[in-house]
C-alpha cells in the first residue's frame, strides 16, 4: 500500500512538471531570447532588457519559442523625454504572407505630449484592425505591465491588470481568428517618423539620441508550439493543464467590463469599426458583431 502510494505521488509529481514545463516560463532574456537585429544595441543586466535607438540603427529580440494560446506579459517603461518619431513595439507574430500577429506598440511622443498606445490584430494576413488610447499614466516614469491574453474565443489586450481592448472569435461566421498557428513574442525598438507621431509631421531628433525603452519580467503562461498537432490539443477544454480553455476565460467579468469601458470612453483615440471614411462605408464584419 505504501508502494502504490509512492507511485501515485511520483506520477502526480511528474505530471505537475511537464504541465508547468509546457505552459510557464519566467523569461531570463539571456536565456530564452534571441537578438533579431542590433546585436550592440541591446543589454541585459541582472534579467532585465534594455533596447537603444541611435541613428545607426535600432535593436529587436525575438523567443526562442512559439505559443498557442495563453498569456504573455512583460513590464516595460518606455523612452523618456522627446521620444517623437520613435516607436518601442511588443508583440506576438508568426511566419509568412498569411501571418497572425497580435500587437501592442508604443508611437513616441513631443516632449510634454503623451504617447500613443497601438493596439492590432492580423489573422491569415489581414490586419487593419487598429485601436489607438493615450494613456492615463505616464509609461516613462517606471515599468508598467502590458499583458495579451489570447484564447479560442478572444484575445483580450491588458493594462496593468486593466482590459482595454477584447477581439472575439467569429471564425464560424467567415471572420478569420488567431487560431492555428504558433505565434513567437517580439520586442524592438526602432524609429518610424514617417508615420508614428502625427502622421509623420514630427520627425525623430537624433540630438536626443540614444533612445532607450527597457523590459523586465517577461513570463509566458501558455502552450507551447509543437506543430500542427498542437492546434488540436492547445485547444482542448479536457487538458487540466489548458486552463485558458475554461469558461471562465471566455468572457470578461463585469468588473472587468466597466473598467474598460471607462478606459475607453476616457482615453480611446481611435478605433478602426468607427472609420466609416477609410472603408468607404463598407465596416469589416466584426464590427457588427459583440465584443464585449
Amino acid at each position: 500500500m505504501a508502494g502504490l502510494r509512492m507511485q501515485t505521488l511520483i506520477f502526480v509529481l511528474v505530471t505537475a512538471l511537464a504541465i508547468l514545463d509546457r505552459t510557464f516560463v519566467e523569461a531570463n532574456f539571456d536565456k530564452n531570447f534571441i537578438v533579431t537585429w542590433g546585436k550592440h544595441h541591446i543589454g541585459t543586466t541582472n534579467g532585465n532588457l534594455r533596447l537603444v535607438l541611435d541613428k545607426s540603427a535600432g535593436s529587436a529580440i525575438r523567443s526562442k519559442v512559439a505559443h498557442l494560446f495563453g498569456t504573455v506579459e512583460m513590464l516595460i517603461k518606455l523612452v523618456p523625454g522627446n521620444s517623437a518619431g520613435t516607436v518601442a513595439a511588443y508583440y506576438m507574430s508568426s511566419t509568412g504572407t498569411a501571418h497572425d500577429e497580435i500587437d501592442f506598440e508604443f508611437l513616441g511622443n513631443s516632449t510634454g505630449e503623451p504617447y500613443t498606445i497601438h493596439t492590432n490584430i492580423f489573422a491569415k494576413g489581414k490586419g487593419d484592425r487598429e485601436q489607438q488610447f493615450k494613456p492615463w499614466f505616464n509609461p516613462t516614469n517606471g515599468f508598467h505591465n502590458y499583458t495579451i491574453h489570447w484564447n479560442p474565443s478572444e484575445v483580450v489586450w491588458f493594462v496593468d491588470g486593466t482590459p482595454i481592448r477584447v477581439f472575439r472569435n467569429y471564425e464560424k461566421e467567415g471572420i478569420a481568428y488567431p487560431n492555428k498557428q504558433g505565434m513567437k513574442v517580439f520586442a524592438s525598438l526602432w524609429s518610424a517618423d514617417d508615420w508614428a507621431t502625427q502622421g509623420g509631421r514630427v520627425k525623430t531628433n537624433w540630438t536626443q539620441a540614444p533612445f532607450v525603452a527597457e523590459g523586465r519580467k517577461y513570463k509566458a503562461r501558455a502552450c507551447l508550439w509543437q506543430g500542427p498537432v498542437s492546434i488540436k490539443q492547445c485547444a482542448d477544454p479536457t487538458i487540466k493543464s489548458n486552463w485558458w480553455t475554461s469558461p471562465s476565460f471566455s468572457q470578461l467579468t463585469r468588473t472587468q467590463l466597466d473598467r474598460m469601458q471607462k478606459i475607453r470612453s476616457g482615453f480611446m483615440i481611435y478605433d478602426y469599426c468607427k472609420d466609416t471614411n477609410r472603408f468607404k462605408g463598407v465596416m469589416p464584419p466584426e464590427c457588427s458583431k459583440r465584443q464585449f
